[in-house]
């Protein structure tokens, strides 16, 4: 294999082979989930070497029939051909191996809370807002995914000074994280009649939900304060201590959140509270393993400006891969799949180059 590591990928192939074996001997169940947890992982990269291993060997018998004499001309032509296409599907093979073996993110298969904050621009920027959480609404919809509002703040014009939801489903971070930033639009308001394009913005963070193994958080390190929370209903309103906030003492993070439960409320708050923690644990382990992490991607600090959304011009500009695309009207409405590829795609090509100057210092 020209690129890749055999020694890793005889080792893969061996373990796979163990694990059928252990499976097929009938384990404790405990044991079995576990085993086939591993064999779900292991089995499309198992299925793609073995795929490379069987055209290898067939590249390898086309090339002695070349090599034969005997071969009369027609044969000769025949394999020829076949010999050159299977170049190409090897060379496609190794480089999608390539890719799934790069080293995978711990919490790409969890499930994510998605927070979107209106920025500038005032009740345009809560527009936005509201409109951007209803294209990962509709995403998440398209993926089968389930999401959960955990608090809203609603602007006055419309849209969300703030929302922050979950969005439950199998590999959700990893379809999502790049999303993280400031996405900035540019339209004109309803209420404008000049006409004039006015610029506003909100920003996008989407944390990996944290289990409570990742993230132990001691009862002494927590304030818990509820507040008063009251509806409409004049002189006769009921008014219940069923708001919640949470203020983690060493960090110094705030959660609130003011459903209609308190006992609801506290198990939110403590669901974002563990997600913002675990957030700023992996942010500070990438940290030290590299300055320059995300370096094709952007930093991933949620201040910095990742994508334009022309509203006039139909036009949305990823501005971290220079992409730009003339079908905003489709992005709205949850087709993102375009602008998620691409950025998973060029992070990769950031991962393959690192490893290739690890490789060559």
């Amino acid at each position: 294999m020209a690129r890749l590591p055999t020694d890793k990928i005889n080792e893969l192939e061996r373990r796979f082979g163990e694990i059928e074996a252990r499976m097929a001997a009938g384990p404790e169940a405990d044991v079995y989930v576990k085993l086939a947890s591993e064999y779900s992982d292991l089995q499309p990269l198992v299925v793609e070497i073995r795929t490379l291993n069987a055209a290898q060997s067939e590249r390898a018998d086309l090339e002695v029939m070349l090599e034969d004499a005997s071969t009369d001309r027609e044969m000769r032509d025949l394999a020829d051909v076949e010999l050159r296409e299977l170049k190409t599907r090897i060379e496609a093979l190794e480089a999608q191996i390539e890719i799934m073996l790069l080293p995978k993110d711990a919490a790409d298969q969890r499930s994510a809370i998605l927070e979107i904050r209106a920025g500038t621009g005032g009740s345009e920027a809560a527009l936005f807002a509201g409109d951007l959480f209803r294209m990962y609404e509709r995403y998440a919809a398209a993926q089968r995914w389930r999401v959960e509002v955990l608090s809203s703040s609603e602007g006055e014009a419309g849209g969300f000074k703030e929302i922050i939801a979950t969005i439950s489903g199998k590999g959700v971070f990893a379809r999502l994280k790049f999303e993280s930033g400031v996405h900035r639009v540019q339209r004109v308001p309803e209420t404008e009649s000049g006409g004039r394009i006015h610029t506003s913005a909100a920003t996008v963070a989407v944390l990996p939900e944290a289990e409570d193994i990742d993230i132990e958080i001691r009862s002494e390190d927590i304030r818990i304060d509820t507040m008063r929370a009251s509806g409409a209903g004049g002189q006769h309103v009921n008014t219940t201590d069923s708001a919640v906030r949470i203020t983690h003492l060493p960090t110094g993070l705030v959660v609130t959140s003011s459903e209609k439960s308190q006992h609801q409320n506290r198990a939110r708050a403590m669901q974002v509270l563990r997600a913002r923690l675990y957030d700023m644990e992996r942010q500070r382990a990438d940290d030290e393993r590299s300055q320059s992490r995300r370096s094709q991607v952007g930093s991933g600090d949620r201040s910095e400006r990742i994508r334009t959304y022309n509203f006039p011009q139909g036009r949305v500009t990823d501005h971290r891969i220079n992409l730009t695309l003339y079908k905003l009207d489709r992005m709205m409405m949850g087709e993102i799949d375009e602008v998620v590829d691409a950025l998973i795609s060029d992070h990769q090509a950031g991962q393959l180059a690192a490893l290739g100057d690890n490789g060559r210092a």
